[in-house]
């Protein structure tokens, strides 16, 4: 018999052991993936983040707008190629439960997206008329919209009913894009908040800038952000990465209890496995003697029950792999609103397997050095 067909054989011995063992750790390997999922997906703006787009937001706080004066002298920075602006726009479709992530925004915006893919004709339509909008594939999916659907949605922060012509639907160019968001022209709410008075106009979120060299990013926003010192509304441009970060910031604590939940899930499959791998070893001290009077010498012991507590944390990979996908699919559902890319990578299956075999070895550890050094007069005392 070969020493691998010894280790499954070994492995299977208890049945009843063996697949209750696997089943903690399919759960717990599921439970890791769903986590670290959560935590890509939550960097995923960040992730996307282009080198050559930078962005001017108010010195404050990214929710205090600045004036829309300001394009001018941003755009006479040298190395910077275009600037758009928009604003966040809270709203939902029906109930609030259907909450969108809506952007108002200037004309050339969405040309600053690569990624963002519309067929021209849309495109055309959607700047001919003050109050049409572009929607993500996904996001017409969800609420069963068409192109040239008139829908209504109702305003959180600009409160009030606002209805929209689809006038394209975009799709991303990676699968990674998110196809999710709403775009409409920033005039259409500029507009309306000249009627009603509701805040103050010709003022937005935020300024996106494109710049032609990346190497420069430094230089120009404190050339943009000199400009504007000492006046009534200060500004900080950095990178389109900082800037997603500084999003980010604010739901810091959710981020570490997370990933604090993420150490703990190892420590248990740890904890699983070794108390596992440390009865079966015990049980089978004088097995162990037995062999080394055969001429095993203690690093084939070693091999032995390594080799059957890593067999054990791949099956409970493999199958904790298994269950993860359609769970994910479900979750995905539930969080598409906040969370609209929410896919498995294959890093994160990689990373599940590396953790279980990193375990796997660590709970074998302590029992094989046990068993290599016993002496075999004293583990032969065992038997009867």
């Amino acid at each position: 018999m070969t020493l691998s067909k010894l280790i499954f054989k070994n492995a299977m011995r208890h049945k009843l052991r063996t697949i209750l063992t696997v089943l903690g750790l399919a759960i717990a390997i599921t439970s890791y993936a769903i986590i670290n999922t959560v935590l890509e997906a939550w960097y995923f703006g960040v992730n996307m983040a282009s080198e050559n787009r930078i962005v001017t937001r108010n010195a404050i706080s990214i929710i205090s707008p600045l004036p829309l004066a300001y394009k001018t002298k941003i755009k006479s920075v040298e190395g910077v190629t275009d600037v758009a602006y928009g604003n966040w726009f809270g709203g939902f479709y029906k109930t609030e439960k259907n909450f969108i992530a809506i952007f108002s925004v200037s004309p050339n915006y969405i040309d600053l997206y690569p990624e963002i893919l519309i067929d021209e004709n849309d495109k055309r339509t959607y700047l001919s008329m003050r109050n049409s909008c572009i929607v993500g594939r996904a996001l017409a999916k969800r609420f069963g919209w068409k192109k040239g659907d008139t829908i209504r949605i109702t305003g959180t922060i600009f409160a009030g009913e606002w209805d929209f012509y689809i006038a394209g639907i975009y799709h991303g160019a990676k699968k990674s894009t998110d196809e999710t968001m709403f775009f409409f022209h920033w005039e259409y709410l500029n507009e309306r908040i000249k009627e009603t008075g509701m805040f103050q106009p010709d003022e937005v979120g935020w300024f996106l800038l494109h710049i032609d060299n990346p190497d420069y990013a430094a230089q120009i926003s404190e050339k943009i952000d000199a400009q504007f010192k000492n006046s009534s509304a200060e500004t900080i441009t950095e990178t389109e990465k900082a800037f997603q970060l500084g999003f980010l910031s604010m739901t810091d604590a959710i981020i570490q209890a997370l990933r604090i939940v993420s150490i703990i899930i190892i420590l248990v499959i740890l904890v699983i496995l070794s108390n596992t791998m440390a009865m079966a070893a015990r049980e089978r001290i004088p097995e162990y003697a037995t062999l080394k009077t055969f001429g095993f010498n203690g690093l084939t012991l070693t091999y032995l029950i390594m080799g059957e507590s890593v067999v054990i944390a791949i099956l409970g990979a493999i199958l904790g792999t298994i269950a993860t996908f359609p769970l994910a699919n479900y979750f995905a559902k539930l969080v598409e609103t906040f969370l609209p890319v929410f896919k498995i990578s294959p890093e994160t299956i990689v990373y599940s397997f590396f953790i279980a075999i990193g375990v796997g070895i660590s709970a074998a550890i302590f029992p094989s050095l046990n068993a290599a050094k016993t002496p075999i007069a004293t583990s032969l005392r065992k038997i009867g």
